[in-house]
């Protein structure tokens, strides 16, 4: 999907709200997922963005600069930030994949500052249920939701989904999502650092 898009306001990255208590194994994923977070993204607990409430959400912020000759002689300065929305629900339903899917078109409106130094932002959204439903699993699997904006002249942004179920030890992402090592540690152990994936993503 590729879009024009005029000039964006941007806005807060929402305000802190409890959401309750977790579960015993819950609170237990969690810290684990935050624990394998830490390292690469800023990391809030019980975040609300306009209606939604988050578990965890975390912010990650690279800078590119090139230097010619001398550090401080800079040129093609650009950035690039993903922002990461976790939060459990019991059951995953096709709305409810459809409704990140908004939120996070209305946060890019909201968040971006179109210039020509911004390269690119990712939003990445991860439901965690009790179990992966066909209809989550088949809307998931396969799914790209990437927007240029002013042709790409002002990068681009991105959507991305995640469905994770812990206990049947299960989880589809989309296809740009590359979070799966941090929310399926059954998978590995020890994971490639989050940051240096992303590094890599953006090099030509």
């Amino acid at each position: 999907m590729t879009t024009e898009s005029g000039e964006r306001a941007s806005d807060s990255t929402g305000s802190t709200d409890s959401t309750g208590d977790e579960t015993g194994f819950e609170a237990s994923y969690l810290d684990r997922v935050a624990d394998r977070l830490e390292h690469s993204y800023d990391l809030d607990r019980d975040r609300r963005i306009r209606e939604e409430s988050f578990e965890l959400y975390g912010h990650l912020l690279i800078e590119h600069r090139k230097q010619f000759f001398h550090p401080s002689i800079t040129y093609a300065d650009h950035g690039s930030h993903e922002h990461l929305f976790v939060r459990h629900t019991p059951s995953v339903r096709r709305d409810d994949l459809e409704r990140q899917v908004e939120l996070g078109h209305t946060l890019a409106e909201e968040w971006i500052d179109p210039d020509e130094t911004h390269y690119g932002t990712e939003f990445t959204f991860v439901l965690i249920a009790d179990e992966i439903t066909e209809s989550a699993r088949g809307f998931v699997d396969g799914f790209r939701d990437r927007t240029l904006i002013k042709l790409g002249f002002h990068g681009h942004y991105e959507v991305n989904l995640v469905v994770v179920a812990p206990d049947d030890r299960d989880i589809v992402e989309s296809k740009n999502a590359d979070v799966e090592t941090v929310f399926a540690p059954w998978r590995d152990p020890e994971p490639e650092s989050l940051f240096d994936r992303f590094v890599g993503r953006l090099k030509p």
